[in-house]
């Protein structure tokens, strides 16, 4: 008998997650074991509301023009899920006889995906649940990398190569780059792959695992712009100060925790009125999460890959677990899909101390050779002899 089944798209969205819908629904028609391919539109809410899109009832055409644009295609939201909308989803679950939930998101989707399952176990509905991986902080546990990381990772370095060519080119000015990111710093360390001299911007790298005392950051870049005449500064979004607080930015609360409004805009603000230096700020924002334009191949491959193995995990009877992304030993880059259960994925991974500096304002060289083949290289400019 063939089973139905459900995609659902939770979080913020990727430059490569509707990738992963095409590795979905290819592999799902492929193997001939799924009756019916339902999409919740707008995430848990589809499903809450019974608003699904059919499929399979899409031409591989679309599907396929669909798979290269950014964001998602099925619409995704962050909604609070408790008991209540737990048990309406499993009613409206068992109406259309769905037993398949391809659950697609980040740590806060694994966490929902894994109540869905638990639920349908506690009701004695039989629910396979599988979690699709998608999120561009790359902080997923258990996974080498997530799709979408790469593409966010490689554009905030060509931005950090452009603010610095534009920062060489007239000196005198402090730029402050606030790059995504949030709690981690995987984003912000990336943009060390705009260096190509020794004094190629950004000049420093802050990360938000180690909180940055004010007097550390003008010392840094007063130490820096004494020498060089200008200053590039790449600073995470969620980066706090040595009291645990955001530099006097504006605080507002995002899925619960808090995040700074201005947090570029203030530190320069500061730095103008604490040394006298012109300084101003950028903050590309959801451009970085949502631009295709310096999108990867491979980060797209994976997230279709990524989509293909959740089908078969499916059809192989798994359930409460998620896909994950194993890097290969050797030389040359390569990745397979492996597996690892909710309970052991739904938590933050920190950007690893081992790759950070001791001074606290930049990234091991190790680093580098994580981070490269994913994103490709990022050329530097020429300049003149």
């Amino acid at each position: 008998m063939k089973a139905n089944a459900i995609v659902v798209h939770s979080g913020g969205p990727t430059a490569v997650l509707n990738a992963s819908l095409l590795g979905v629904v290819e592999e799902a028609r492929a193997g001939g074991r799924v009756g019916a391919l339902y999409g919740a539109r707008f995430g848990m809410r589809g499903i809450l509301e019974s608003d699904f899109i059919d499929l399979f009832a899409q031409t591989r055409e679309r599907i396929e023009a669909v798979a290269e644009a950014p964001a998602s295609a099925l619409g995704t939201s962050r909604l609070p899920v408790g008991p209540a909308e737990l048990e309406r989803a499993l009613a409206v679950l068992r109406a259309r006889d769905v037993r398949g939930v391809f659950y697609t998101g980040g740590n806060g989707s694994m966490r929902t995906a894994a109540q869905l399952a638990a639920a349908a176990h506690a009701s004695g509905y039989e629910l396979q649940v599988i979690g699709i991986p998608k999120t561009i902080d790359n902080d997923l546990p258990e996974t080498d990398h997530t799709p979408g990381y790469a593409t966010a990772a490689r554009f905030f370095a060509h931005a950090a190569r452009d603010i610095g060519a534009d920062n060489r080119s007239l000196p005198g000015q402090v730029e402050i780059l606030e790059v995504l990111g949030r709690n981690t710093g995987w984003i912000v360390a990336a943009t060390a792959l705009a260096r190509h001299a020794p004094d190629d911007a950004p000049h420093l790298i802050y990360l938000p695992e180690r909180p940055l005392p004010l007097d550390q950051l003008l010392a840094d870049v007063d130490r820096v712009f004494r020498r060089l005449g200008r200053c590039m500064v790449a600073v995470c979004e969620g980066q706090l100060d040595d009291r645990g607080e955001a530099f006097g930015a504006d605080v507002f609360s995002a899925s619960g925790r808090p995040l700074a409004a201005n947090l570029g805009h203030q530190l320069a603000g500061l730095i103008t009125s604490r040394m006298g230096l012109r300084a101003r700020s950028e903050k590309p924002g959801l451009l970085g999460r949502s631009g295709s334009t310096l999108r990867p191949r491979l980060d797209w491959d994976e997230a279709r890959m990524c989509g293909r193995a959740a089908v078969r995990a499916v059809c192989g009877g798994a359930s409460g677990q998620m896909i994950t992304l194993i890097r290969e030993a050797g030389p040359h880059y390569s990745c397979t899909a492996g597996l690892a259960p909710f309970e052991r994925v739904v938590g933050e991974r920190p950007f690893p101390e081992k790759w950070r500096n001791e001074t606290g304002n930049d990234v091991r060289p190790e680093f580098l050779d994580y981070v490269g083949p994913l994103t490709g290289p990022v050329a530097a400019h020429a300049g003149l002899d």
